[in-house]
C-alpha cells in the first residue's frame, strides 16, 4: 500500500481523498525540521507540506523514493525545485485556491487602518475614550498601489475599485490591466502617489530584502502599508522606524522573516506595541473555504500523477496528461532532456511486438517526460532496458 505523509495542519478533506484511493495516511499537525522529516520519511512515497517544511536537497538525497511533494498553498519556495525535478520528484501547489481568502484579508486591512480601528482598539483596551475622526479616512477616492500583479493582485485591484478606490500597479512583467487599474513604469512612482501599498510579490530569492529603507522614504507622507506575501520580502525594522517617524500612519503585517513551526510556540515582534498596527500570524490564506479547496485540489493533483502519471499544473516537471486507455498499461518515463530517447523507448517496446496505443512527450529545460500507453505490460527485461536508457531518472509503470 503506498503512503503519504501530511504535515502542518493539512486540511482532512486531503487525507481522506488519499485514503479513500488506497493510500496509507499520516497526518502532522505542526512542521519539520531537516532531520525529523528525513526520519519521518521512511516507507513515503507522497508528501504533504505547507510553508514551514522545508524540502531541501539533503532530504531529497536521503529519501530518493519519494516520488511526490504537495505544496498545499501558493508558495513552493520551501522546496529546491530544480533539484527535486532532477531526482524525479514531481512537485504541485494551489496557485489560485486561496486567492480570494488573501484579497479579502487585505481589503480588510485597508479600511480598519485607514480608519484606525487597531489604534482604537488600542486605547479602549487602556481605559481611554478616544472619540475623534482625525487621521480616519474613508477608501473611496483614496489610491491603492499594488506591487506583484498576479493572481491576488489582480483580483484585489477588481474589489479595490469596486470600493471607489484609485488603483495602480507595478509589476516587472507585462500584465493586463483589469477595469481601471493603471500601470506604473517604476516603483517609486507608484509610492510616491499610494494612499495605500500592499506587496503580492513571490518567494525567489532575489526579492529578498525588496522593500527596505529607500522604499517607505518613497511612500507618500501619512500612506499605510501591508505586507501579505513572504515575510523576507519586506525590512520591518525599516518599518518600525517609519511608524515611529509618524511618515506612515499605519501597517498590516502577516508574514516574518522568521516565524514559529507550529500554532502555539512563542513568537515576538518589535512591532507589536506600534500604535495603528495589525499583525496576524501568516493566516492570509487560512479560511475554511480556502483551506478545503487548497486541500481538494492538490490531493487530486498527487492522486493524478500517482494513477496516472499526469504533471498537469507540476511546477517543476514538463506538463503531459493523458485520458485513461482500458485495456492499457501506462509507461511514465522521466529523463534527462537528451536527443533520441524518445527514439529508444519505443525501440524497446518495439523489440517485445508490444503495440503503443497513445503517448504524449513534454521537455521543459533539462527534463523530458514521456508517457506511453501500451497493449500490455513489458517484460522484466524490457522494463530494466527502459530504466537504462541513457539519461533516465525515474521510470514507473501505471497499470
Amino acid at each position: 500500500m503506498p503512503k503519504a505523509l501530511l504535515l502542518e495542519n493539512i486540511h482532512p478533506f486531503a487525507a481522506k481523498s488519499l485514503r479513500d484511493h488506497g493510500f496509507e495516511v499520516e497526518t502532522l499537525k505542526g512542521a519539520l525540521g531537516e532531520d525529523e522529516l528525513i526520519e519521518a520519511l521512511d516507507g513515503v512515497d507522497l508528501l504533504g507540506i505547507r510553508s514551514k517544511t522545508s524540502v531541501t536537497r539533503k532530504v531529497i538525497d536521503a529519501r530518493p523514493n519519494l516520488t511526490a511533494v504537495g505544496c498545499f498553498c501558493i508558495g513552493t519556495n520551501q522546496v529546491d525545485l530544480p533539484y527535486a525535478g532532477k531526482k524525479g520528484i514531481a512537485v504541485f501547489n494551489a496557485p489560485y485556491s486561496n486567492t480570494r481568502s488573501v484579497v479579502e484579508l487585505v481589503i480588510c486591512d485597508i479600511i480598519c487602518l485607514l480608519r484606525r480601528i487597531p489604534a482604537h482598539t488600542h486605547h479602549m483596551r487602556h481605559g481611554m475614550w478616544d472619540k475623534t475622526a482625525t487621521g480616519s479616512h474613508e477608501v473611496r477616492g483614496k489610491t491603492l498601489g499594488i506591487i506583484g500583479y498576479g493572481n491576488i493582485g489582480s483580483q484585489l485591484s477588481v474589489l479595490a475599485e469596486a470600493l471607489g478606490m484609485r488603483v495602480v500597479f507595478y509589476d516587472i512583467e507585462e500584465k493586463l490591466a483589469m477595469g481601471n487599474a493603471q500601470r506604473c513604469e517604476t516603483l517609486n512612482e507608484l509610492l510616491e502617489q499610494s494612499d495605500a501599498v500592499t506587496l503580492h510579490v513571490d518567494g525567489r530569492k532575489s526579492n529578498t530584502g525588496f522593500f527596505g529603507e529607500d522604499q517607505f522614504a518613497h511612500m507618500k507622507q501619512g500612506a499605510i502599508f501591508i505586507n501579505l506575501s513572504r515575510g523576507f520580502v519586506a525590512d520591518l525594522d525599516a518599518l518600525k522606524q517609519h511608524l515611529d517617524s509618524g511618515h506612515l500612519s499605519g501597517a498590516a503585517v502577516d508574514v516574518f522573516p522568521v516565524e514559529p513551526k507550529k500554532t502555539g510556540d512563542p513568537f515576538s515582534t518589535s512591532l507589536a506595541e506600534e500604535d495603528n498596527m495589525i499583525l496576524t500570524p501568516h493566516i492570509g490564506g487560512s479560511t475554511l473555504e480556502a483551506q478545503e479547496a487548497i486541500g481538494h485540489f492538490v490531493a487530486q493533483r498527487l492522486e493524478d500523477y500517482w494513477f496516472k502519471g499526469s504533471t498537469m499544473l507540476s511546477v517543476n516537471m514538463p506538463q503531459i496528461t493523458l485520458n485513461s486507455l482500458p485495456g492499457t498499461a501506462r509507461i511514465a518515463h522521466l529523463h534527462a532532456n537528451l536527443p533520441g530517447v524518445l527514439a529508444r523507448v519505443n525501440r524497446v517496446l518495439g523489440e517485445e511486438n508490444i503495440n503503443i496505443a497513445a503517448q504524449a512527450l513534454g521537455t521543459e529545460g533539462e527534463l523530458g517526460y514521456v508517457v506511453t500507453d501500451v497493449s500490455q505490460t513489458p517484460s522484466q527485461e524490457a522494463l530494466e532496458a527502459l530504466r537504462n536508457i541513457e539519461g533516465t531518472i525515474r521510470m514507473r509503470v501505471i497499470s
